[in-house]
């Protein structure tokens, strides 16, 4: 469950509200809240963290206590067909309710859930498994029947628990939100780009409804990070675009700057095959607006907040994601390095 050591809670206007309400319902046709009744509701985007240094990034927001053990057992219950990769909701013997994902998100994804948590931000509660038997499974599925080994397993599988404390109620956007303008959010853009996380997508964002001390909170997330640590733009190949030691390194992170603002390439311009498919092109080209004109103050915050990591901990977060203790220290100097790049503006 999620540690909230404090609420931080964005005063918005009437103009804002009536903004975020028209995004809300375009988006996702859910009422949203007005201004009679948010008074006794927090929008929270990001909690307070004491310290940065102590927290524990091999097990990740759900915490060792969460981890499913090495004898357990998970049973499917059925097929979810969202978004691009294989995914399967199971419950393990202890009763509790997990979502598996297959493919070359699994890895990426794991590690990132860790990293954006340790900045004070909410992510899933994310396990990787280097390899997972499910009972029961059906072979109608619809997606990864040949994912499925000889042997009835599965290889490199992410499983995120399914919490039955919060309920999702809505996308949010980039654009309209409660946060636009505040450093927080600017933050969460400049953590973004570090992680070279491109599929920024609203549909990737979501609005999670839960309470704590009894009061009623909208915790807002980017609940999907799988598109990170690899190239900065959606690629059609999909070969080098996540989870990429190579392409990470070899990707350009700052594109430009200005007096007050900072540009970043990431999320970077499509594949110029995309052409052939306009709908996402445009779609990927508005995404690039995410890592532009970001003020320098803020990225440089987030920078600051991130160096107070030590290396071990971000190759903990990498060692949680199934990479190699080589592979795990070569993704860590970049990150490291982005972190004092973001340090010196």
């Amino acid at each position: 469950m999620y540690r909230i050591a404090s609420v931080t809670m964005c005063v918005i206007g009437l103009h804002a509200i009536a903004l975020h309400a028209a995004a809300d319902s375009k988006a996702n046709k859910i009422k949203t809240l007005d201004a009679t009744n948010r008074v006794a509701r927090k929008d929270v985007l990001r909690r307070d963290v004491a310290d940065i240094a102590s927290e524990d990034l091999f097990y990740g927001p759900g915490g060792a206590q969460l981890a499913p053990a090495s004898d357990t057992v998970f049973t499917f219950e059925k097929e979810d067909l969202d978004g691009s990769n294989p995914k399967y909701v199971v419950r393990d013997n202890n009763g509790r309710k997990w979502k598996v994902k297959l493919g070359d998100e699994a890895r990426p994804e794991t590690v990132a859930t860790r990293i954006v948590w340790a900045m004070g931000y909410f992510a899933d509660e994310d396990y990787f498994l280097p390899s997972m038997r499910i009972q029961n499974f059906p072979l109608d599925v619809k997606r990864g029947r040949k994912e499925l080994r000889p042997d009835g397993s599965f290889a490199n599988v992410r499983i995120k628990f399914e919490s039955k404390d919060r309920k999702k109620v809505a996308n949010w956007d980039w654009d309209n939100s409660p946060f636009t303008g505040t450093r927080e959010l600017n933050g969460l853009r400049t953590l973004m780009a570090v992680i070279n996380n491109w599929d920024l997508k609203t549909v990737n964002n979501a609005i999670f409804e839960t309470k704590h001390a009894g009061e009623p909170l909208r915790i807002y997330e980017v609940s999907d990070l799988g598109a990170s640590f690899g190239s900065p733009r959606f690629d059609l190949g999909y070969a080098h675009d996540k989870g990429d030691l190579e392409a990470y390194r070899k990707s350009k992170f700052i594109e430009a700057m200005h007096d007050s603002e900072v540009d970043f390439d990431i999320p970077g311009a499509p594949t110029k095959a995309l052409i052939f498919k306009p709908g996402q092109y445009g779609e990927r080209r508005h995404l690039m607006s995410i890592g532009r004109h970001i003020p320098r103050d803020d990225a440089r915050w987030m920078g600051e907040q991130l160096g107070q990591l030590s290396a071990k901990q971000i190759e903990d977060a990498f060692r949680a994601g199934g990479y190699t203790e080589d592979e795990a220290n070569q993704f860590t100097t970049v990150i490291q390095q982005r972190v004092a790049q973001l340090k010196a503006l």
